[in-house]
C-alpha cells in the first residue's frame, strides 16, 4: 500500500517539478531574447543614426552597401550555420556569447533602416511586431494542436524567401519584394508559433534527465530562434509600415 501510494502521489509531484522547471526554462529564453534584442537595438541605433559610421558600410545617399556592407548583410547568416555547427562543442556560457555577438552583428546589418525610414514608423511597426510575436508566441505555448508537421514546410518556404531575397538584390524588382515581404510575415509568424511549441516539447522530453548543460543550451539556441523570427517579422512588416526619410 504505502509503495503505491509513493506511485500515486510520486506522478504530480513529478508534473509539478517539470511545469515549474518549464516556466524557469521559457522566462530564460524569453529573458535571453530580449537580451538580444536590447543589444541589436542599441547598435542599430548607434550606428543607424550616425552618418559618419553609417558610411563605413554604406553610402550615406544612396545607402547601397560597398564590400564591407556586403560582408556585414551575409555574416548573421553565416554565424547561424556556424552556431548550429558548434553548439556542442561550445560551453553554455561560450553559446551565450556566441548569441550576444551574433545579436550586435545583426545591429550593425540592418543599422541601415535609421536613416532609410521615420523613427516614430520604426517604433510603431515594433510595437506591432512585439503584440503579434507575444500572441502567436502565446498560442504556440498554450494550443493543444501538434503543429510539429508545419516545420519542413516552413523551413523550405525561408530556403525559398533567402533565395527570392538575393535574385531580387540584382533585380531590385517592387513587386518581387512586395511579394516576399507578404510571404515572410506569414512564414515567420508560423515559424513564432511553430519554435515556441518546439521549445516547449523539447523541454519537456528531456526534464527527467536533468542534464543542466543540456538545458542551458537548449534554452540559448530556442532564444535565437524566437530572436530570427522577431526580427525577421519586423523586417518584413517594415516594408509595408515604415514611412521612409
Amino acid at each position: 500500500m504505502a509503495d503505491y501510494q509513493t506511485i500515486r502521489t510520486g506522478a504530480p509531484a513529478r508534473s509539478a517539478v517539470i511545469d515549474q522547471g518549464l516556466r524557469a526554462h521559457m522566462n530564460k529564453v524569453y529573458g535571453t531574447m530580449s537580451v538580444g534584442m536590447l543589444v541589436t537595438a542599441g547598435v542599430a541605433w548607434a550606428v543607424g543614426s550616425s552618418p559618419a559610421l553609417l558610411s563605413i558600410f554604406r553610402d550615406p545617399v544612396t545607402l547601397s552597401p560597398n564590400i564591407l556592407g556586403w560582408i556585414i548583410m551575409f555574416a548573421p547568416l553565416i554565424m547561424v550555420f556556424a552556431f548550429g555547427a558548434a553548439i556542442n562543442r561550445l560551453s553554455a556560457a561560450g553559446a551565450q556569447l556566441f548569441f550576444y555577438v551574433f545579436a550586435a552583428v545583426m545591429g550593425l546589418s540592418i543599422s541601415w533602416i535609421f536613416a532609410a525610414f521615420t523613427g516614430l514608423s520604426i517604433a510603431q511597426t515594433f510595437l506591432v511586431t512585439s503584440i503579434a510575436f507575444a500572441g502567436l508566441s502565446l498560442w504556440g505555448y498554450t494550443t493543444k494542436k501538434d503543429i510539429s508537421g508545419w516545420g519542413s514546410f516552413l523551413i523550405m518556404g525561408v530556403i525559398g524567401l533567402v533565395v527570392a531575397m538575393i535574385v531580387n538584390l540584382f533585380l531590385q524588382s517592387p513587386a518581387i519584394m512586395f511579394a516576399v515581404s507578404a510571404l515572410g510575415v506569414l512564414i515567420f509568424a508560423g515559424l513564432t508559433a511553430y519554435d515556441t511549441q518546439r521549445i516547449k516539447t523539447d523541454y519537456i522530453a528531456h526534464a527527467q534527465a536533468m542534464d543542466q548543460e543540456w538545458l542551458d543550451k537548449s534554452a540559448i539556441m530556442g532564444a535565437l530562434n524566437l530572436y530570427l523570427n522577431f526580427i525577421n517579422l519586423f523586417m518584413f512588416l517594415l516594408q509595408f509600415l515604415g514611412n521612409r526619410e
